[in-house]
């Protein structure tokens, strides 16, 4: 049976328990419950702390978990990165006061950073050659400085806002930008390539959609270069011999100017659907 750890809470859990379902899992539906067991599948899930999460992997005691990217990098454990599973995007940055004189990596040296990955950090810096002291804080970084406890912080950035609001300015290179990945550790379970089929199987159902259309015979080749599908469009004779009916896959976010342009060219009927699940 394979062994899954997944995030009990936090930001990427409610995600990953979604792409999970989708991929055809059952999962917990009492939220205090650790340990589901998904008997048809032949998977049994343990709902664990994303930051324990690459050391229950990386150790062997589970084969493959979901957990961030700066979560794995931050451990220090053996587990690696199978594959990123997109979503759950977070950016690390250094940010100090604004006119406190940080503008480069090197103006950290011999100075104390605050931050909740001081691993992830360190690393960062040390391949730089720049040597700081940490403070290891577990969330709200952003008062450190205000509280004299360091002279500057890194932290996940998005809009920046809430840095704003504590004085601090953004500087320097971005440290990491991470995602929600799938992880695997030193065992190999065979089924470890199913469940990466079917999470991918997910990313693509979330990316595409079907698009098919009727078309003027002559126009074929024209459309196939406006949407080529992942091969080649699946092409069928209508009754009248002078068109066809074209079906190609296309990306979500691209579609609506997609069928503008073959509506230009002379397609019509043209309908739009969404993919549940694929294999690629």
């Amino acid at each position: 049976m394979l062994r899954i750890a997944v995030p009990n809470k936090g930001s990427l859990s409610d995600t990953a328990a979604e792409m999970l379902a989708e991929a055809g899992y059952s999962g917990r539906r009492d939220s205090r419950k650790l340990v589901h067991t998904d008997a048809r599948n032949q998977v049994e899930f343990f709902y664990l702390r994303p930051k324990d999460i690459a050391t229950y992997v990386g150790s062997g005691a589970l084969d493959v978990g979901i957990t961030g990217r700066d979560l794995l990098l931050d451990s220090g454990s053996a587990a690696r990165e199978i594959a990123a599973l997109d979503f759950g995007d977070s950016t690390f940055r250094f940010a100090a006061p604004a006119g406190s004189g940080f503008a480069e990596l090197a103006d950290l040296s011999g100075k104390r950073v605050a931050t909740s990955y001081p691993k992830l950090v360190d690393d960062f810096l040390r391949a730089r050659g720049v040597e700081a002291e940490h403070v290891k804080l577990d969330g709200a970084v952003e008062s450190a400085v205000q509280l004299g406890v360091a002279d500057a912080v890194a932290d996940v950035v998005s809009t920046g806002a809430t840095l704003r609001a504590a004085g601090l300015e953004i500087f320097g290179p971005v440290i990491l930008e991470s995602t929600a990945v799938l992880i695997g550790g030193p065992n190999s379970h065979p089924d470890i390539d199913r469940l990466l089929r079917r999470l991918q199987g997910v990313l693509v159902a979330r990316k595409y959609v079907l698009m098919d259309y009727d078309l003027p015979v002559e126009q074929l080749e024209a459309a196939s270069r406006i949407a080529g599908g992942m091969e080649s469009p699946t092409v069928s004779p209508l009754h009248d011999e002078r068109w066809v009916a074209v079906r190609v896959m296309v990306p979500a976010d691209d579609a609506n100017e997609i069928m503008d342009r073959l509506y230009d060219l002379g397609a019509r009927a043209i309908l739009v659907t969404a993919i549940h699940a694929a294999r690629l």
